[in-house]
């Protein structure tokens, strides 16, 4: 399966592969879950590591945790941590997120991410590609799955980042809090000003009081069909993966 590597920034890469590649949406919620020094990070279901990655072109987290379910992405996460002089930063755990066990550490995250699969099944047509049909579709991985896996991983006072699209809102807000994950900053994206967003991101908080805050729209082009100001900022240390 052919391979490409995207400079993100200076000294960090990233290899994808006709399967397990990245998109707007993972690099938008890498942004909106802003990790701090203190965090002790883990993304889930990371496929090609591409939050990780993201989250490697500045100095904080110092320590990240990658799990993924198939074997040949998390070879492309150690080829690319390998190539970028991370292998000591990004610990990869091969593994069913389900069966989170006490090897990557039950209550010891500060920040969990996701960006999960967004059809359920019966909810389109599935890929005849095991790859894609596990990145895309609920076969192993629900909203539920990934809620209750980021409660096991997260601290209290822990935070659960996630994207999905707005249509399963509902879904999204009733899994986090039946895990105990309280719902508490929502931000939709939208493509141009005056149309219906096409991703939102939510984050939960475990422990935490009842009360969300709902954030401006992130608009990601202008009239002109150029990158918003903001949308500019956000890609300003990975001019490499716009080209």
């Amino acid at each position: 399966m052919a391979e490409k590597c995207f400079q993100i920034s200076k000294n960090v890469f990233v290899t994808v592969n006709d399967v397990h590649r990245f998109g707007t949406d993972a690099v938008l919620l890498a942004n909106f879950a802003a990790p701090k020094s203190r965090d002790v990070a883990c993304d889930m279901g990371t496929g090609c590591g591409i939050i990780p990655f993201v989250w490697c072109a500045k100095p904080t987290p110092k320590k990240i945790t990658a799990i993924e379910i198939q074997p040949d992405a998390c070879e492309l996460v150690r080829k690319s941590a390998q190539m970028s002089g991370l292998e000591d930063r990004i610990n990869i755990f091969c593994g069913d997120l389900r069966e989170i066990t006490g090897e990557v550490g039950h209550g010891q995250f500060t920040l969990v991410t996701m960006n999960p699969p967004y059809k359920q099944i019966g909810g389109g047509i599935i890929s005849e590609m095991d790859g894609e049909k596990l990145t895309r579709h609920e076969t192993t991985c629900t909203l539920d799955d990934a809620a209750n896996a980021a409660a096991k991983l997260l601290n209290f006072g822990g935070r659960f980042c996630l994207c999905h699209r707005p249509e399963r809102l509902t879904d999204i807000l009733c899994s986090l809090r039946l895990a105990g994950l309280e719902p508490k900053r929502l931000r939709f994206v939208v493509q141009r000003e005056g149309r219906a967003p096409w991703l939102v991101l939510v984050e939960g908080k475990k422990g935490a009081k009842s009360g969300i805050i709902t954030l401006p729209q992130l608009v990601m082009e202008d009239e002109n069909g150029d990158p918003t100001r903001e949308i500019d900022e956000i890609y300003a240390e990975y001019r490499e993966m716009r080209k």
